[in-house]
């Protein structure tokens, strides 16, 4: 009896049970994995779906509407094709219509994008960079006026603007547009904040016990190590000034110089008032054309969106 017993108690479980070990170490291996998985949520992938969908649907009727006529329009689903497809034309007629106004607003928007949101980043990279890297008195305060000026929306400062530059003679000039544009309080306060981080302060320190200025410092590491950053608030500046619409329907008059925004609503305003002539196939078209700028530069900024570049840059 103690035999029998001492054989049943030191004979392997698996073996005995008729499991092969390999298979429970797979079992187990197979448990841990699952455990390490993602677990799937069907609400969150519904919640998902409507979202996407929410935002993709409107320019899947932007892309269809603009292959239609202007009768088309309004003979048709709108979230499908009519028997004519006009695209090619219909972008014609946008780029030709009033002796071709439709590209000197694109002038007009790419000269506000590359000086306002160009300068605007610039400025605030300087600017974010110097308090985060330099110690000065006040620096509490202008970190209060800058939290403060992003509380403010852009709408509440556009009269005072207006009268401002109405003073010094600017309304109706480019220059009433690029100015403003010029100031970017959310692009400075992230750069501050991610200059903390970003850059560390030992680089610095070394460059400088190697003989760099700060200007050779910045230009050379500190930019590098904040391009993340850099394009993050580029993106914000030039989506916030090609979509600008306020600001110029308020300071320009002259229609030479109106952006996109203002010039497309002033063509589908065209369809009010005694002698009405609506265009709608070239506003949708026009619209069309307007947001593949914003794609190209997600696109092509996106390389540059890059996290840990300062990895490894520090001995520790």
């Amino acid at each position: 009896m103690t035999s029998t017993a001492t054989r049943a108690l030191t004979t392997p479980t698996p073996r005995r049970r008729g499991i092969h070990p390999d298979a429970v170490r797979t079992s187990t291996s197979r448990r841990r994995r699952s455990s390490r998985e993602p677990r799937k949520s069907i609400a969150f992938t519904l919640l998902m779906s409507i979202l996407v969908s929410y935002s993709l649907v409107p320019i899947l009727w932007l892309v269809i509407n603009a292959t239609k006529t202007q009768s088309g329009l309004f003979t048709s689903f709108g979230l499908w094709f009519d028997d004519e497809f006009v695209l090619l034309q219909n972008i014609w007629e946008t780029l030709t219509y009033r002796d071709g106004i439709f590209v000197r607003w694109l002038g007009n928007t790419l000269l506000y994008v590359v000086l306002g949101a160009g300068g605007a980043t610039l400025l605030a990279t300087l600017a974010g960079y110097g308090l985060a890297k330099f110690r000065f008195a006040g620096r509490r305060a202008v970190f209060a006026v800058v939290l403060g000026a992003i509380a403010v929306p852009g709408t509440a400062l556009a009269v005072p603007t207006f009268l401002m530059f109405s003073q010094l003679g600017l309304t109706n000039t480019p220059w009433a547009i690029i100015i403003p544009s010029l100031i970017s309080p959310f692009g400075l306060y992230l750069i501050w904040v991610y200059a903390v981080d970003s850059v560390p302060t030992e680089v610095l320190e070394a460059a400088r016990m190697d003989g760099a200025g700060e200007f050779r410092t910045f230009f050379t590491i500190s930019i590098r190590l904040l391009a993340p950053g850099i394009v993050t608030v580029l993106l914000f500046t030039v989506v916030a000034t090609w979509n600008n619409y306020f600001l110029p329907l308020i300071m320009l008059s002259d229609p030479t110089w109106y952006p996109l925004t203002v010039g497309l609503n002033q063509w589908n305003a065209q369809a009010t008032g005694a002698a009405a002539q609506p265009i709608y196939n070239l506003v949708i078209t026009g619209s069309l054309l307007t947001i593949i700028p914003i794609v190209v530069a997600f696109l092509g900024l996106q390389r540059f969106w890059q996290s840990g570049l300062s990895a490894g840059s520090v001995k520790q």
